[in-house]
C-alpha cells in the first residue's frame, strides 16, 4: 500500500471512527418506562376508543404501534383511591386509602408501602413525577419521599382551592369554601399559587417541558417518568395553543393538548434513540364527571361514569407501547387493572415485587402478544371507604346491593357542575358484559349458578378486605393508612 492510499484509509476511519461517536451511545440496557395518567377520562375520549368531535392523532399512533386493551379498569372510580393502587398494585382498600384526599390531610401513603419508583430505584432507575400526586400533601406523603428524584405538579386535585366551579371566590355555601390556596409544588416546596383559572392554562405544557427535559437530561440511564396530568379535571384549563380548536369545545380542547403532550414525549424518546427500549403506557384514573356535562368525557356507552362501580365509572383506556416488543396494532380483550402495572414493571426490569402482599398480576406475556395468557380473572369493585359494590369473573359482572350517586338527570353546563340523583340496588343483579357492557339487562334470574359462583368471590373478598356493606369493617388483610407522626 502506498503512501497516499494508508493516508485516504486513514482519515477514512477517523471520519467513521468521529462518526460514531458523535452518535448517542446509551449505558441503558434496562428498559425505560414512561407512565402517563390522565385524570377523569373517559373510555370514549380518544379516538382509537370512538370519540368525535376532535382528533387525537398522537394516542391513536401509539395505540397502532402497541396494543389496546378493551377490559382495562381503574381499581376504584376516584382520585386517591386510584393512584395509590396504580403506584402499589395493591387495591387502595388493602392500604387504608379511599376517596380523595383534601387538603391538610392527616392521613397520606403509608412509607411501609412500595411504589414502582422506589421499587425500580433498586435497579438504578432515575425517577421522576410532573402532575397530581393526590397521596398527601403533607411533607413525608409527598413523592421525594416515595422514591422519586424529581417533582413539580399539583399535590392533590385542582379543583381543591377556595373557588367556585366557574372561578369566583366560594361562598359559605360552597363546598371548597374555606380551603387553602392551590399550591403548585417543586420538590417538597410550593413554587407558585394557582389563583385563577387562567393560571391553570400552563398545566399541561409545564408538565410535558418538564417531562421533556427529565428524558433528555437521563438518555444514558435507566428511567421512570410518571405523568400525571391534572387535566381533564374541572376546572378545564388549556394553552392558547388548542383553545378553541375542537368541534366538541373546551374538553375537547384540553385532549387536543393531552394528544400533543402525548406526540411531545414521543419525539423525544425518538431524538434520544430510545423508542426500542421504552415501555410506554397511557390510561386514566376513571372515568368521567358527568355531571359537569359539556366540561365532561365520554363513557364510550357504559354505565354511569366517575364515582361509581358501574361500567363508566371504572373501564378505562389502556394503551402500551413498546417498539419491537409488543405486536404493533393489537387489540386485548383479556381483563386487566391499574394494580397491574407495578408487577408487570417488575417483571420487565427483573425487579423483586414489594415484600408487603400486593393484589396485581403480571400483564407481561400478554403484552408480548400471548394470547393464550389469562393472568387475571376476577376484580373487586370497592368504593368509599370499604364497600364491596361487586365483583366480576371473567365477562360476567355481579353487582352487589348498594347505593351510589348517578347522573340520570340534567348534566351541568359551563364549567358548572349539575346534581346526581341518589340510587340503589336491593338485590344482586348480574350482568353478562360480552354481550351487555352497557349493563342494562339483569340476566340473574336465569343464571342462579353464575350468581352463586360470583358471591364465591364476593365472600373471598370480604374476608380478605371486608365490606362495610355487610357490617365487615376490615379484612384479615388489610394494612394502616400513613398518619403523620406530628
Amino acid at each position: 500500500m502506498n503512501k497516499a492510499s494508508f493516508l485516504g484509509l486513514l482519515f477514512t476511519f477517523c471520519l467513521i471512527n468521529s462518526e460514531i461517536k458523535s452518535q448517542p451511545v446509551s449505558n441503558n440496557n434496562q428498559p425505560n418506562f414512561v407512565l402517563i395518567f390522565i385524570d377523569d377520562m373517559g373510555y370514549g375520549d380518544a379516538g382509537c376508543y370512538g370519540a368525535t368531535g376532535y382528533t387525537t392523532p398522537n394516542i391513536d399512533k401509539l395505540a397502532a404501534a402497541g396494543m389496546r386493551f378493551t377490559n382495562f379498569y381503574s381499581a376504584q372510580p376516584v382520585c386517591s383511591a386510584s393512584r395509590a393502587a396504580l403506584l402499589t398494585g395493591c387495591y387502595p382498600n388493602r392500604i387504608g386509602i379511599s376517596g380523595a384526599l383534601f387538603p391538610n390531610a392527616k392521613v397520606g401513603i403509608n412509607p411501609a408501602e412500595t411504589t414502582i419508583a422506589e421499587m425500580l430505584k433498586q435497579k438504578g432507575y432515575a425517577t421522576a413525577i410532573f402532575g397530581k400526586w393526590h397521596l398527601g400533601d403533607a411533607k413525608e406523603f409527598l413523592p421525594l419521599q416515595h422514591g422519586f428524584d424529581e417533582y413539580c405538579g399539583l399535590p392533590y386535585s385542582n379543583d381543591m382551592w377556595p373557588m367556585d366551579d366557574l372561578g369566583k371566590p366560594a361562598g359559605k355555601e360552597f363546598r371548597r369554601y374555606g380551603l387553602p390556596p392551590l399550591p403548585l409544588i417543586e420538590g417538597n416546596e410550593p413554587l407558585e399559587y394557582i389563583t385563577n383559572l387562567e393560571s391553570q392554562d400552563k398545566l399541561t405544557t409545564l408538565y410535558t417541558e418538564k417531562a421533556v427535559s427529565f428524558i433528555n437530561r437521563n438518555a444514558q440511564k435507566p428511567f421512570f417518568l410518571y405523568l400525571p396530568h391534572t387535566m381533564g379535571h374541572v376546572p378545564l384549563g388549556v394553552s392558547d395553543k388548542f383553545r378553541g380548536k375542537s368541534e366538541y369545545g373546551k374538553y375537547g380542547d384540553v385532549m387536543m393538548e393531552i394528544d400533543w403532550s402525548v406526540g411531545e414525549i414521543v419525539k423525544a424518546l425518538k431524538a434520544n434513540n430510545l423508542l426500542e427500549n421504552t415501555v410506554i403506557i397511557f390510561t386514566s384514573d376513571n372515568g368521567p364527571w358527568m355531571n359537569y356535562g359539556d366540561h365532561a368525557g365520554s363513557n364510550g356507552g357504559m354505565r354511569e361514569g366517575k364515582g361509581t362501580n358501574w361500567e363508566g365509572g371504572q373501564r378505562v383506556p389502556f394503551i402500551v407501547a413498546w417498539l419491537g416488543k409488543i405486536p404493533a396494532g393489537t387489540i386485548c380483550n383479556r381483563l386487566g387493572c391499574n394494580i397491574d402495572v407495578l408487577p408487570s414493571f417488575a417483571e420487565i426490569a427483573g425487579t423483586k415485587l414489594p415484600e408487603n402482599k400486593i393484589d396485581g398480576v403480571s400483564l407481561a406475556e400478554l403484552w408480548k402478544g400471548n394470547v393464550e395468557a389469562k393472568p387475571r380473572t376476577e376484580l373487586w369493585y370497592y368504593y368509599g371507604k370499604n364497600n364491596l359494590n361487586g365483583v366480576r369473573k371473567d365477562n360476567w359482572k355481579l353487582v352487589l346491593p348498594h347505593a351510589w350517586d348517578g347522573y340520570d338527570t340534567i348534566p351541568g353546563n359551563g364549567g358548572d357542575g349539575g346534581p346526581r340523583v341518589r340510587v340503589k340496588t336491593v338485590k344482586p343483579e348480574l350482568y353478562n358484559l360480552m354481550r351487555d357492557p352497557g349493563e342494562q339487562f339483569n340476566v340473574a334470574s336465569y343464571n342462579p349458578e353464575k350468581v352463586a359462583e360470583l358471591m364465591k368471590v364476593a365472600e373471598k373478598a370480604r374476608a380478605e378486605l371486608g365490606d362495610l356493606n355487610v357490617g365487615i369493617e376490615k379484612g384479615t388483610g388489610t394494612r394502616e393508612v400513613g398518619k403523620l407522626n406530628k
